[in-house]
Parts: C-alpha cells; structure tokens; sequence
C-alpha cells in the first residue's frame, strides 16, 4: 500500500537524518580529557610532593611489616618482640662501645706535644676530671704514668713510644702491675684511637694505677751464687 510504503520510507529519513550518534575519535577525546582535567580547579586538594612521598613510604613501611609479621614466629606480636629485642642490643652496643667512628686510628706516639713532667700531666688529668671531660682525663693519667716510669728511671725515655709498648716494657720491670698496666694502655687507644667515650670509674682505674705505682718498686732478679763459697 501506497500510505504504508511512504510511513516506512519517512522513518527511515528521519532515523538517517536526526537519529544518527555521533563518534569522536579517540585520541582527540583523550586529549581533550587530560586538557580539561589539568585545569587548577580540579587539583586544588592534592597533597603536595611531600606529603605524595610520605604516603609512598608509609604505604611500604606498611607492606614490608605485612609480609614480616607474616614470616615472623607468633605474627604480629612476634615481630613486635623481635623488634624490641634488636633495639634492645643495639642500645647495649651503643652504651659499652660509646660513639662509632667511621674509622680507626693506629696507634700513635703516646706524647703528641712537648715534653712535660709527670706532675703536669696529672695536674692536666686533673683539670680535665674536674670539668667532667673524661676522654683528656685519661689520657693526661697514662701519660703521667708514662713519664713518671721515665723520671724513675724504671723506663728509659724514648721519642714516639706508644702506650701499648710503654706498658709492655714497664710490666717487665713491675711484673705484679703487669696486667693493670696493659689495661691502662688499652683504655688510652681505645678513647684516643678508637672512638670510645671514656668515664669516670676509667679514670679512676688509671689514677689509682698511679698512685700505687708511686710506692711500687722495681723487681730485681736474684744474682746468680758463686760455685764455691
């Protein structure tokens, strides 16, 4: 039919010419997108960089505890306790080696400046124990032990001598001392050379040495007898 041909013949214009969606592209849509949502007006809550960063790192802190706790013997609160007790060894490091230097000093000529007698140097470990300046204190002692030895004549001066050779010589002569003198020696390499933070019970050890080593005499080796009387 002729009425019924035209209606079908008008949809199929209308739909052609009215109803026909419209594609964009979509790399210019893209484009078009990112152009808009760079705008300021869109951004203006952003954390900055800063905070950005913090974020990122907590969020590993955050997995890299996740996946310890998950290895970890009693999860959670296992690597809590094994968390403590890491700390916990690493204070006691800390408080018995004192202050870790990057490197290590060997060890040098114990007299380092002019030469000064044995009372000087105790009048200087003095006046470093006074103001609480551990480290000088004991090193001006082991010096005054030093020299004294030297003004005794129980050890012969000699130019760039270390602490650990002078104790070594001297407990030859003073074999009952021996011990504590190589201990004194120790400290004093170990404050001057090797980064630790004397204290005060170390210096009294070395002034006690001294001043039991004022009152010590020399031991002497017993002469040989004659064969025949």
């Amino acid at each position: 039919m002729p009425g019924a041909g035209g209606t079908t013949a008008a949809r199929l214009l209308i739909r052609a010419s009215g109803d026909i969606p419209v594609d964009t592209p979509r790399v210019p849509a893209r484009e078009a997108a990112e152009h808009e949502l760079s705008k300021p007006m869109y951004h203006e809550n952003d954390p900055n960089l800063l905070q950005q960063g913090l974020d990122k790192l907590w969020g590993w802190i955050g997995d890299l505890l996740d996946t310890a706790s998950g290895v970890a013997p009693g999860g959670p609160v296992g690597l809590v306790v094994l968390v403590l007790i890491v700390l916990g060894l690493a204070a006691a490091l800390w408080w018995r080696l004192g202050t870790p230097r990057r490197t290590v000093r060997s060890a040098a000529a114990l007299f380092d400046d002019g030469p000064r007698s044995a009372a000087e140097h105790r009048k200087a470990a003095e006046a470093h124990a006074a103001a609480r300046r551990w480290n000088g204190a004991v090193q001006e002692r082991m010096r005054a032990i030093v020299r004294s030895l030297e003004e005794r004549a129980l050890l012969d001066p000699r130019p760039g001598r270390t602490a650990d050779e002078a104790a070594a010589e001297a407990g030859r002569t003073l074999p009952a001392h021996a011990a504590r003198l190589h201990a004194a020696a120790k400290a004093f390499d170990d404050v001057t050379y090797g980064g630790r933070a004397a204290d005060e019970q170390m210096y009294l050890v070395l002034r006690a040495l001294d001043l039991d080593l004022e009152t010590t005499r020399p031991a002497l080796s017993t002469p040989a007898r004659g064969a025949a009387e």
